[in-house]
């Protein structure tokens, strides 16, 4: 609850108009921290296709955040 509050916090901070690109850059690290707790604490070994889907996630939010705009 507490990592949550903070990222709602760090939200606010970012301009409104960029609010949206932070989120997706949350969305897919809480994909991959997901399953690090399933191979953690579950003791489930993420197969490729979740390896593959986190990846696909991480390269999706990296392109929302750092892709080209028009100026």
């Amino acid at each position: 609850m507490a990592a949550l509050a903070l990222f709602a916090w760090l939200l606010t901070l970012a301009e409104a108009e960029h609010a949206g690109r932070a989120y997706a850059a949350y969305g897919a690290v809480y994909i991959c921290a997901s399953l690090g707790w399933l191979w953690v604490v579950e003791g489930v070994r993420p197969d490729r296709w979740d390896v593959l889907g986190a990846v696909i996630c991480l390269a999706g939010a990296a392109l929302i955040i750092y892709g080209p705009r028009p100026a």
